[in-house]
């Protein structure tokens, strides 16, 4: 039960915790223990982390929702790929100075997923 969805909140699990190591890093180079003490560096990794922690735990939801009504494989692994692409979007883009579009895609692919996982989740419990 619940395999597909195991799979990806153990991958998102293993990029959450690189990017959670990134943000502990820079607080270590800037040793700074709690804010970004005005380094843009800083506060861009912790933005990074805190788009990751906003984003990743209700998809997981929705896709371990879809997978327990019974949605088809392929929906579900085109959901994780999804997921780990948009996650992976937003943190290389914030990483990069000319990663705007990186941030621009991951953002609107993770619209469109939310929206069709909810829309599927809402459509399974009304109907």
């Amino acid at each position: 039960m619940f395999h597909i969805t195991a799979l990806y909140a153990g991958l998102i699990g293993l990029f959450y915790t690189y990017v959670s190591l990134h943000v502990s890093l820079g607080r270590k180079a800037h040793q700074i223990s709690m804010g970004d003490g005005g380094q843009s560096d800083l506060n861009t990794r912790i933005r990074a982390h805190g788009n990751f922690s906003e984003y990743a735990p209700i998809t997981l939801i929705l896709i371990g929702l879809s997978e327990a009504r019974g949605a088809p494989a392929f929906v579900l692994h085109g959901a994780g790929v999804a997921l780990l692409a948009t996650r992976a979007a937003n943190f290389f883009g914030l990483k990069s100075s000319t990663g705007y579009k990186l941030r621009f895609y991951g953002a609107l692919t993770t619209y469109l997923l939310l929206l069709f996982l909810s829309l599927a989740v809402l459509g399974h419990a009304l109907f």
